[in-house]
């Protein structure tokens, strides 16, 4: 029996699937197969980070830039590094100048079956506006990385 044969989909929607086998009930990306996380930092010693609304919170989070593999039709083959390069210049407006993969894993295994790989993007360098795509609203922050943790303090209930 293979693995789409054992599972029943629950629901499914434009871009997650819940499904459920053995007692066990999980999330499954529609369209997209793995995910992006980039540590993106200027030659001047600082991160690269966003600011967006997330409804699933219900508030604005502050990420590290991030976007999803193949989930543009016939841009399902999309090589991964390629991928991290396109996501970081959408929503930042930086272009990396060296990108290196770090490690990959599943931020959730108990609810999904989404896979993250994180890339280092270094000599990251500001060529064009940012902002995301057409339905996101994303704020682009450069903070020194000795000043990150208080700076993400300082953030905290506003």
């Amino acid at each position: 029996m293979t693995d789409a044969e054992s599972k029943e989909v629950v629901g499914e929607g434009k871009w997650v699937r819940l499904v459920r086998r053995d007692g066990w009930e999980w999330a499954e990306r529609v369209r997209g197969r793995a995910i992006v996380g980039i540590v993106a930092m200027t030659t001047e010693g600082k991160m690269v980070l966003v600011d967006q609304y997330r409804p699933a919170v219900g508030k604005r989070v502050i990420e590290i830039p991030a976007g999803l593999v193949g989930d543009v039709e016939g841009e399902e083959d999309e090589d991964i590094e390629e991928a991290a390069r396109r996501e970081l210049e959408e929503e930042t407006g930086y272009r990396a100048g060296e990108i290196t993969f770090l490690f990959d894993g599943f931020p959730s295994a108990g609810i999904t079956d989404e896979e993250i790989r994180f890339y280092l993007a270094r000599d990251v360098e500001k060529v064009g506006d940012g902002g995301g795509d057409e339905h996101e609203e994303i704020v682009v922050h450069e903070v020194l990385v000795k000043e990150v943790e208080g700076w993400l303090k300082g953030k905290v209930g506003e």
